[in-house]
């Protein structure tokens, strides 16, 4: 919104819906579609910061996980002439994103009640692809796909019919 604290729970949204909604209309559903993940960050309380029980995972072992991520999908398109997930297009997201039964009911549940577009429904997929590689799973499962959608948030918050 124009204040900068519509759905901030710490601050009051000073703006009229109208004005929310004309702010909101500034991002066309075919452009937030071409971005693979959106998530809202929410505002962090100085106590958390300086907690002690927070468990961070250093930037070594991140960028570790990344790599071995990046081999596996160099390896899975070394013959397709694609470098990642991301690259997926038309058939190949229907090759190498197969889901089971139940992870399909959740992204049909997902799609209709998010009037998520054809784009996001592939994106969902690449993503999800991307997390099962993460995690070191050959397929992607239902807690991969919930994953996924948690990082449509805008879809999702701002954008559902």
């Amino acid at each position: 919104c124009p204040c900068g604290y519509y759905g901030d729970p710490l601050h009051e949204c000073s703006c009229n819906p109208r004005d929310i909604d004309r702010y909101l209309k500034k991002i066309s559903g075919p452009l937030l579609d071409r971005i693979d993940i959106h998530i809202e960050v929410s505002p962090v309380n100085f106590d958390d910061l300086k907690s002690k029980d927070i468990k961070v995972e250093s930037s070594k072992d991140v960028s570790f996980r990344v790599n071995k991520c990046r081999d596996i999908q160099i390896e899975r398109y070394s013959e397709e002439n694609i470098f990642s997930n991301s690259e997926l297009e038309g058939r190949n997201v229907n090759k190498y994103c197969k889901i089971d039964k139940e992870a399909e009911e959740i992204l049909k549940n997902a799609f209709d009640k998010l009037g998520l577009s054809a784009r996001a429904y592939n994106k969902i997929l690449k993503v999800s692809r991307t997390i099962a590689d993460l995690d070191k799973s050959k397929n992607i499962k239902s807690l991969h796909i919930l994953e996924a959608i948690q990082y449509r948030s805008m879809d999702r918050k701002y954008f559902s019919i």
